[in-house]
C-alpha cells in the first residue's frame, strides 16, 4: 500500500486577484476529503491554517464526529474524521511526516493551470509503490501560491473535464486525484 498524506492548504493561497490570503476552514470539505481519504487508504489528512478562529472550527467540528453525539450516531463518519490532523503551517505537516516516515516526504501539488513541468496521473500512480512517502498537497481558494507549487517534487496535472469549464470544488478534485491514483484498475 502506498504512503500517500494528504493535505488542504488554508494559508498561504491566493484569491481571485492573485492576492496571498488565508481562506476558510469549510464543514464540507472537511467531511468529504476525509472520506475519500479514508476510501483510498491515506494515512493523514492534514487542514493547514494559522487562524485560531478557523482552527477552533474545524476542532469542533471533528470533535463532534470523532467523540460527540456524531461518533455514536455514525461510527463510520467517526472513521474518516479521526484521519484529520490540524496544522499550522506546511512546514508542520512536512515536520509531522518526517517523524512518522524517518524521511521527508515527496510533495505533489495539484493546480488547474497547466505547468510544462508536469507529471500525469498516470506516471505518478506507478511512483507511489516505491516505498517513499508522498503528500498530495491541495489548496483552497483559487488555489497555491506560487512558491508552494514551484517548491515541489512534482506538480500533478490538472483535472480535466471535456469543456472548457475548469473551476471543481477541491473535495470533488481531491476525489478525482485520489481514484486515479489509488483506485483498482482492470
Amino acid at each position: 500500500m502506498p504512503k500517500i498524506y494528504l493535505a488542504l492548504i488554508h494559508y498561504p493561497v491566493i484569491n481571485k486577484s492573485g492576492d496571498i490570503i488565508a481562506s476558510a476552514v469549510t464543514n464540507l470539505d472537511l467531511h468529504d476529503i476525509s472520506r475519500a481519504a479514508k476510501t483510498y487508504g491515506v494515512k493523514a489528512f492534514y487542514v493547514v491554517t494559522p487562524l485560531a478562529d478557523q482552527i477552533a472550527i474545524a476542532k469542533r467540528i471533528i470533535d463532534h464526529w470523532t467523540s460527540g453525539a456524531g461518533a455514536r450516531y455514525n461510527p463510520t463518519r467517526r472513521s474518516a474524521l479521526e484521519l484529520i490532523q490540524i496544522k499550522e503551517s506546511f512546514a508542520e505537516v512536512s515536520n509531522h511526516i518526517r517523524s512518522i516516515e524517518k524521511t521527508c516526504p515527496k510533495t505533489v501539488v495539484t493546480c488547474a493551470k497547466k505547468y510544462p513541468s508536469r507529471i500525469s496521473s498516470e506516471k505518478l500512480r506507478g511512483r507511489l509503490g516505491d516505498g517513499k512517502p508522498h503528500l498530495l498537497v491541495f489548496g483552497t481558494g483559487w488555489g497555491l501560491t506560487e512558491e508552494t507549487i514551484t517548491e515541489a517534487d512534482y506538480i500533478l496535472e490538472p483535472v480535466a473535464g471535456n469543456t472548457n469549464y475548469n473551476h471543481l470544488s477541491v473535495r470533488s478534485a481531491a476525489a478525482i486525484i485520489l481514484d486515479r491514483l489509488l483506485g483498482p484498475r482492470n
